[in-house]
C-alpha cells in the first residue's frame, strides 16, 4: 500500500478522545502518514501520542485501561464537606490539581519526546514553514494572562522569548487540558526585555479549548498556493449543533464550563460550516457523553472507539483530494 500524507487537526473532548483514536486508527490503516498533528485538551493527548509514535490500537488499549477518576486528585481541603471544592477553585483556581495526568502522560511518551526538540520535522527543501513552525505537534492553548489563543511550540520564542526546541511536551499538553475551575491552571514563567530592561513574567495557561476548540484552519498555508497533502479534521460531534441534546448546569462548575462551552463552540462554529471545512471534517457522533464523564464504562469506551472508527470509513469514502483542491484551492 503506498503512503498518503495528511495534517490532523483534532478537537478536544475529554473522555470523548478515545473516539479520536478509532478514526485515526482507520487513517492509518488506508495507509496514511501524518506530518503534523494539532490538538486541543484531549485532542492534544492524542495527537502527542500520534506525534511520538504510538499506534491507535496501542493508544486504545492504555485509554480504555486508564481509571480517569484517578485524574481526580485533589488537594487536602477538597475532602472538607460541603466547603472543599469552594476551597480548591478559591485557593488553587480549581477543584483537581492534574498532577497524576502529567506522570501519566510522561510515562505514555517515549524519551526522544520529552522536549518539542525530539518532535522537529525533518530537513524538507521544499517546504515553506517558518523554522519555529517545523514540529510535527502543535497544542492549542489559552493564555488568560495575555488573554489570546497560543499555539505551542511556535509561540514561544514570539511570545515568551523561550527556545521552543527546550520546552516540554508534556507542560504544553497539561495546559492544554486545564479544563478552567475543574483542574488547576498552568503557569509559564519567562522573561522579556523592553529598553534593555529584563522583567520576569507568569501567564496563567488554560484549556485552549476555551477559545479554539477545533483550530481546523491552523495547517492551511498563508501564501496562496495550494496545499501538497490534505488537512483533515476529526471533531467530536454532529456537524450540526441542533442535533446536539440540550445539556443541564446543575452546579456552578458545569455552569462555567456551559459558558465556556457556548463562546468557543461559537466562535468555531462560524467556521465548521464553511463548505471547505466540511468538506475536510470527520464528524463523529459521541452519544451525549460529556468530556469530563471520568467513569466512563468499558462499553462505552467500546462505542466511542468504534464511532470514531465508522465515521471515518464513511469520510474516506467520499473524499476526493483533487475535487477538493479543483473546488475551494484552485
Amino acid at each position: 500500500m503506498s503512503t498518503l500524507k495528511a495534517d490532523l487537526v483534532l478537537e478536544g473532548g475529554g473522555v470523548k478522545g478515545i473516539a479520536l483514536a478509532g478514526a485515526v486508527s482507520v487513517l492509518k490503516e488506508r495507509g496514511y502518514e501524518f506530518p503534523r498533528v494539532a490538538g486541543t485538551s484531549a485532542g492534544a493527548i492524542v495527537g502527542a501520542l500520534t506525534a511520538a509514535g504510538m499506534t491507535p490500537p496501542r493508544m486504545y488499549e492504555v485509554m480504555k485501561a486508564t481509571d480517569y477518576n484517578k485524574f481526580r486528585d485533589t488537594a487536602w481541603f477538597d475532602r472538607i464537606p460541603v466547603l472543599g471544592k469552594a476551597l480548591s477553585i478559591a485557593f488553587q483556581e480549581g477543584i483537581y490539581e492534574g498532577t497524576y495526568f502529567e506522570q501519566f502522560l510522561a510515562e505514555m511518551l517515549p524519551d526522544v519526546a520529552e522536549t518539542f526538540a525530539g518532535l522537529r520535522l525533518p530537513d524538507d527543501p521544499s517546504s515553506t514553514l517558518a523554522d519555529d513552525q517545523r514540529y510535527s505537534l502543535v497544542v492549542m492553548v489559552s493564555d488568560v494572562s495575555l488573554r489570546r489563543l497560543i499555539r505551542l511550540p511556535w509561540d514561544y520564542r514570539r511570545v515568551y522569548g523561550l527556545d521552543p526546541d527546550g520546552q516540554s511536551v508534556v507542560s504544553a499538553v497539561r495546559g492544554s487540558m486545564s479544563i478552567p475551575f475543574f483542574f488547576e491552571p498552568a503557569t509559564f514563567d519567562y522573561r522579556r526585555s523592553s529598553g534593555g530592561v529584563f522583567t520576569d513574567h507568569t501567564s496563567t495557561i488554560v484549556d485552549g479549548g476555551m477559545l479554539s476548540n477545533f483550530p481546523v484552519a491552523c495547517f492551511d498555508r498563508s501564501d496562496g498556493q495550494p496545499p501538497r497533502w490534505p488537512t483533515f479534521g476529526i471533531k467530536l460531534s454532529h456537524r450540526a449543533a441542533v442535533d446536539r441534546a440540550p445539556q443541564q448546569a446543575d452546579n456552578p462548575v458545569e455552569l462555567a464550563m456551559a459558558m465556556i462551552g457556548t463562546m468557543r463552540e461559537f466562535y468555531d462554529g462560524m467556521h465548521i460550516d464553511d463548505p471547505s471545512t466540511v468538506s475536510r471534517t470527520i464528524f463523529v457522533d459521541t452519544f451525549g457523553i460529556k468530556a469530563t464523564d471520568f467513569d466512563l464504562s468499558a462499553s462505552d469506551a467500546d462505542r466511542l472507539y468504534e464511532s470514531g472508527r465508522n465515521a471515518a470509513e464513511k469520510f474516506l469514502a467520499r473524499w476526493d483530494f483533487e475535487e477538493y483542491l479543483a473546488t475551494f484551492r484552485s
